[in-house]
Order: structure tokens, then sequence, then C-alpha cells
């Protein structure tokens, strides 16, 4: 499965649990997360890759950061890490 199609399964399934999911394409900010979700107060941040793909390490600069700064930000790799990520985290 592509990465863009993953993000699709992704934010099809968030969308139907209430998440307001924005794919954030070009920002002032490189390498932030592909997508923001927002439900209730909450926002987290999510870097979709596929089992293969490579978390560049600016990627990981800028998950480590949005942690520190009190955000939830992660990897997810399949539709099953959501659930294990998000709703036993949140």
């Amino acid at each position: 499965m592509r990465e863009s199609e993953l993000q699709t399964k992704i934010k099809d399934k968030l969308t139907k649990s209430g998440w307001l999911v924005v794919k954030l394409e070009k920002t002032s900010w490189n390498g932030i997360p592909d997508l923001m979700c927002i439900r209730k107060g909450v926002v987290i941040f999510l870097e979709v890759k596929t089992e293969k793909g490579v978390v560049s390490p600016l990627q990981e600069h800028r998950i480590k950061t949005l942690n520190t700064l009190g955000c939830f930000a992660r990897v997810v790799r399949s539709i099953e890490d959501i659930d294990v990520h998000l709703y036993k985290n949140l």
C-alpha cells in the first residue's frame, strides 16, 4: 500500500470517530507530520509511513519537539497503530 492510500484510510477512520483531520502539505516548518487531527480540544500530529518508509532525522526531531511542547505526535504505519496510539493514550 502506498503512503497516500494509508493516509486516506487513516483520515477516513479518524473522521468517522469525530476527528477533524487536516493534511499538512506545505508549511513554514519543514518536517512537520503529515496529519493534524483535532477533537474535543485535543490536537494530535501523525507522521504516516508505510512499513518500509523511513522517518527522516528532521521528522524525528519535529516529532520530539512537538511532544516536548505537550502535543501528542507519533509515527503510524498501519490502521492498527491508530487504535494503539490514539484510543489508549487519549
